[in-house]
């Protein structure tokens, strides 16, 4: 049996299996959010129809239910990602709050005047908007690592710019915008040699690659549960413990305190010292059931999947006349940016979904990049275990329709 004929998994996802415009739906942007497994689903949907409470607080079965299962999403990530302890595991609303948390509480507070903060050409907004709004206020400097055209980042010129001065460099794991797997253990390593600290944003990493964060000894890591069949609004900041016990907290309220009185609060222990209020309860044991998804089918099967599709979609659509794919570095993910001479990218992405097939044009939020390769906008597909060969023969078929219309 073929994988790429018959996938096993795409039953698991009742969006995957819709007719859309009359069209059997081919879903290929799965780096904008991945689609969701029933047991995702059924999980979150048992929380609200008969589990509701909150969490940490009620002495009563449902609270205690609710906290058990909380907690457990913790110990659940705890091991995904290999933490030293469960406490350095913290629950954010996604990647984009990770990255403004560190801003925040370790850049804001630890970095002064003339300090720099290296960043790569090929960052996301959230990775580079947070970074320049507290250098702007500690007056730092923000450098960038550039890349060449196949979309890697040039080491060499990297190791230049680590220099005493550099204090942060924060970089991507995986690209949004090219699929680029960068080379980020080496990377960390260059940067403790200078005594840097280091955050990597995994979000594309997450659900592609096994994210260890003893072995890269990363400083600071985050993703976002919905890029990994998880829902939307809870996401994940790991970092070191004595980075965490010198940081003050993000924000203030209910559950992050230890004793208030009007004259001084102390604050609790972490995890919990950075995360203020009620929680998205549902959304984290959400978080925890597509956590036992990912160990289900193993991330390993899942790479094996994702490279057999990438390889096939990118043989075949390369076929069409005038296709040129953006980001073809030799470590790749399952992504594939491209343009068609002469057809802009927005009038691809709206013809094609009278097709069915869904795919997501514009920046992709990398606007320096886009600049880099002197395009406004590429279209791009993203992979995912529930495609299937099917799918890209259907994005084939739906561009080279678009081609005939504009000839």
């Amino acid at each position: 049996m073929s994988i790429l004929k018959e996938n096993p998994y795409r039953r698991d996802f009742p969006v995957a299996e819709q007719i859309i415009n009359g069209k059997r739906l081919a879903y290929l942007d799965s780096a904008a959010t991945t689609l969701k497994p029933t047991s995702v689903i059924d999980e979150m949907d048992r929380y609200y129809r008969l589990e509701t409470a909150n969490v940490h607080r009620g002495l009563y079965w449902l609270s205690e239910n609710a906290t058990t299962k909380f907690e457990a999403t913790r110990d659940k990530i705890t091991t995904l990602i290999n933490s030293p302890d469960r406490k350095q595991v913290i629950f954010t609303k996604g990647t984009t709050e990770s990255v403004n948390l560190v801003a925040q509480s370790y850049v804001r507070h630890f970095l002064n005047e003339g300090d720099e903060i290296l960043l790569s050409q090929m960052e996301h907004h959230s990775n580079i908007v947070p970074w320049q709004l507290v250098a702007e206020e500690k007056k730092l400097k923000i450098k960038i690592i550039p890349i060449n055209q196949q979309g890697e980042i040039i080491l060499e010129e990297y190791q230049k710019l680590l220099t005493s001065r550099v204090k942060l460099v924060s970089v991507v794991y995986v690209s949004n915008a090219l699929g680029t797997i960068n080379p980020v253990k080496e990377m960390i390593q260059s940067a403790h040699k200078i005594g840097a600290k280091v955050f990597i944003d995994a979000a594309q990493a997450i659900a592609h690659l096994k994210v260890d964060v003893q072995d890269l000894d990363v400083d600071f890591l985050g993703f976002s549960g919905h890029k990994m069949f998880g829902p939307t609004g809870v996401g994940i900041l790991y970092a070191k413990e004595e980075l965490l016990n010198m940081m003050p907290p993000y924000q203030g309220g209910g559950d992050m305190i230890d004793v208030v009185t009007f004259e001084k609060t102390t604050y609790n222990n972490l995890p919990h010292k950075f995360e203020a209020g009620t929680p998205a309860i549902s959304a984290v044991i959400g978080l925890g059931s597509a956590v036992d998804y990912l160990n289900q089918v193993g991330i390993e099967t899942i790479r094996k999947i994702e490279d057999e599709l990438l390889e096939y979609a990118t043989k075949k659509l390369s076929s069409i006349p005038g296709f040129r794919i953006y980001g073809t570095a030799k470590k790749k993910a399952s992504v594939i940016s491209f343009a068609i001479e002469g057809i802009h990218p927005h009038d691809i992405a709206t013809l094609i979904d009278k097709e069915g097939i869904a795919i997501r044009t514009g920046h992709h939020c990398t606007q320096p990049l886009m600049k880099f390769f002197d395009v406004p906008a590429t279209c791009r597909a993203s992979l995912s275990i529930y495609n299937n060969q099917a799918d890209i023969d259907q994005l084939y078929a739906g561009l080279i329709k678009v081609k005939s219309f504009f000839e």
